[in-house]
């Protein structure tokens, strides 16, 4: 039996793995205690998805364990162990503001909770592949630093930059700088899933994600900035902009896409190998631009308030380069840009709210 198991399965790039991995593995196996809600509310609950995916796809089992705790999953381990051949670890806690709220909640789940799961897969199924989820903000305020120029409606790093193409490269020094607590426990368990590829020789691909997005998003104030700006476009509730003038940038990644770039990995996998993955030029947005784009796809005019402050950790700039990916796996390209995203998030949020 080939198996599949993911972590964070009821969440944004969970659901889809499970959705996609279903059709081409045994079994799926989920791990996911919600811990979601307890971060950020019963607004950002995933219980929703969970039944979703439970209806929607029959080789999938769902666990609803903590990925804390070296007991409850190793009993999972256990039970299915070399049958394991992919292992897609994208739990986590992934907000900046509340990590410093909780520090040790937030450094447990993500660096001390991907440490059991690298334990795990190397105790019970070394061969298998296994997948992580980080961040860009492992590079810490380091594209801060970059010559950037403000512009009508975003900041724009200088033309003449080696940026200015392609985004920012995976040679970006994620040291000498300030993460935010969660910054910093993903930079621990960044590193400790590169040196179980290099050190132990396993399976390991890090992907830096920009922002991950998609229709089954759970967007909060707090996390999920393009799911929670459309929920506030259709809900017209208050959206704040937090400093930055409203453009700053982010590249958007849809979260098939996203699985995509997983799949092509677990087809070549590498040892150690760490990859930058989001929208890059292909897709990008600034707030204000996305404001924009919400008010014409909903109709509705955007209440929204603007904040001087700025979030601790926050880029102003920031498009990935993915450059390497595509040298490394030329069949992959990107196939939902952010307009056909953003009509999805509408799609499937009014039949939510």
């Amino acid at each position: 039996m080939k198996i599949a198991l993911v972590t964070g399965s009821a969440g944004l790039i969970g659901s889809e793995s499970v959705a996609f991995l279903s059709e081409k593995f045994d079994l799926v196996i989920g791990i996911d205690n919600d811990l979601r809600q307890y971060f950020f509310g019963p607004e950002a609950s995933t219980d929703w998805n969970k039944i979703r995916i439970e209806d929607a796809y029959k080789n999938y089992r769902h666990y609803k364990a903590d990925i804390r705790s070296e007991e409850e999953i190793s009993k999972i381990f256990a039970e299915y162990g070399t049958d394991i051949s992919l292992v897609v670890h994208t739990a986590a806690q992934p907000s900046h503001d509340w990590a410093a709220r909780e520090p040790f909640t937030d450094f447990t789940v993500n660096a001390n909770g991907t440490l059991v799961m690298l334990e795990m897969t190397r105790k019970y199924c070394p061969e298998a592949v296994f997948i992580f989820t980080s961040t860009n903000k492992v590079y810490g305020d380091n594209p801060n630093y970059l010559p950037l120029v403000e512009k009508e409606t975003r900041w724009e790093i200088a033309e003449d930059h080696a940026y200015f193409a392609h985004g920012i490269d995976e040679q970006m020094s994620i040291d000498h700088t300030k993460h935010s607590v969660f910054g910093a426990s993903k930079v621990a368990a960044d590193v400790l899933v590169q040196e179980y590829g290099r050190y132990f020789g396993m399976k390991t691909g890090v992907f830096r994600g920009g922002c991950l997005t998609g229709p089954n998003h759970s967007g909060a104030q707090l996390h999920g900035f393009l799911a929670y700006l459309m929920k506030c476009a259709i809900t017209k509730n208050q959206y704040t902009i937090f400093g930055y003038n409203g453009k700053q940038v982010r590249d958007n990644i849809h979260s098939w896409d996203l699985v995509n770039m997983f799949w092509h990995f677990y087809q070549d996998p590498k040892a150690g190998e760490v990859y930058n993955a989001g929208g890059g030029r292909f897709s990008n947005v600034s707030m204000i631009e996305g404001i924009a784009l919400c008010e014409e796809i909903t109709g509705n005019k955007m209440n929204y308030s603007y904040s001087e402050t700025n979030r601790i950790g926050d880029h102003i700039w920031y498009i990935s380069d993915l450059s390497k990916f595509k040298a490394h796996y030329p069949g992959w390209d990107w196939k939902y840009d952010l307009k056909t995203t953003l009509v999805q998030m509408y799609d499937n949020i009014s039949r939510r709210v």
